[in-house]
């Protein structure tokens, strides 16, 4: 229980420096239920994706769920997955993923994560989710 309440205090220390970088009041923060802790933030007046945020002891993970396989073009899976692979490396502070059925953006920090750095993580995942629906909507459905 004290993971999850340094957990979210963490998130919610990070939410002022988060909505000053992205200009967006509408941020809020929330635990889900279940036995791991896990937070999420969801961007209420945008078209940001909800990013998704665990304490897995050596690192703070950052999730942020893109679509799933039944959401790809079958004819043109192959190409999005080599396109994935070469933007990987493009993409600051977040890779491509695959998490059962759902392809995602994962972010991650040291347990000594700052607010600040928090901050900075989340504004860059939740860009980043959404320009690469953007970017690759063409493979979807």
């Amino acid at each position: 229980m004290s993971r999850r309440r340094s957990l979210i205090t963490l998130v919610e220390r990070a939410l002022p420096a988060l909505r000053r970088a992205l200009q967006q009041d509408g941020i809020e923060a929330s635990t889900l239920p279940g036995k791991v802790a896990v937070v999420e933030v969801v961007f209420a007046d945008d078209d940001r994706l909800p990013v998704y945020i665990t304490d897995a002891g050596e690192q703070l993970l950052c999730i942020s769920y893109l679509w799933r396989e039944c959401d790809i073009r079958r004819e043109r899976r192959a190409e999005l997955l080599e396109t994935l692979l070469e933007l990987n490396p493009s993409v600051p502070l977040s890779a491509f993923g695959r998490l059962g059925e759902h392809y995602v953006l994962i972010g991650a920090l040291g347990p000594a994560a700052t607010p600040a750095d928090l901050a900075l993580e989340l504004a860059t995942l939740a860009d980043n989710g959404r320009d690469a629906l953007a970017t690759l909507a063409e493979y979807l459905k």
